[in-house]
């Protein structure tokens, strides 16, 4: 690939008109047209691999910038939704909060629906704080059974390893070939 744009380079390298020192009849430069066909000779004579190379890089080249800038599109999008998700949330929140001040004052007001909210509040939290417990356990004997599955088949794995490294390993003892066998 980099031969081809070597071979570019060097097409654009000829000299227009040759130059000589005043005085002396010595001319020097680079005949165009012979570069050319010379040029065109290598082209010619490389590989068609080669030419298949050069153009896979190019659109390798090409799909990646593409596909850089659908990441950076994507990114972009990505970063305005999330603003947008984070608006609204925030005013979400803040529609909740009122509510749950609203709410608040009126259960003030009636002061025997506070407290025994406040009991509710207090039995729920507790119920969670239980149920919270509980799962955690449920989680913590889920994962660690998982891991003992784990465990056991790479413990299996290891054994069928460990097997057929002893099965491929060279003998200790080279013995001969025994002479009378028969192949079939």
């Amino acid at each position: 690939m980099d031969t081809l744009r070597l071979l570019d380079q060097l097409h654009d390298l000829t000299i227009e008109k040759p130059s000589h020192l005043p005085g002396i009849p010595l001319y020097w430069g680079l005949d165009k047209d012979e570069i050319s066909l010379l040029i065109t000779k290598i082209r010619a004579s490389l590989p068609q691999e080669m030419k298949t190379a050069a153009n896979t890089a190019r659109e390798s080249e090409r799909l990646l910038e593409s596909a850089k800038e659908d990441v950076a599109l994507t990114l972009l999008n990505a970063q305005k939704d999330a603003e947008r998700i984070l608006v609204e949330a925030q005013q979400e929140a803040e529609r909740i909060l009122e509510q749950a001040r609203l709410k608040q004052q009126q259960m003030v007001a009636e002061s025997e629906v506070l407290k025994l909210s406040k009991a509710q509040s207090e039995e729920i939290r507790n119920a969670a704080d239980r149920d919270s417990l509980q799962m955690r356990r449920g989680a913590e004997k889920y994962a660690y059974d998982v891991l003992s599955q784990l465990e056991h088949v790479l413990s299996k794995a290891m054994t069928t390893v460990n097997a057929g490294k002893q099965e491929m390993a060279p003998s200790v003892e080279a013995k001969p070939a025994p002479q009378n066998v028969k192949v079939k």
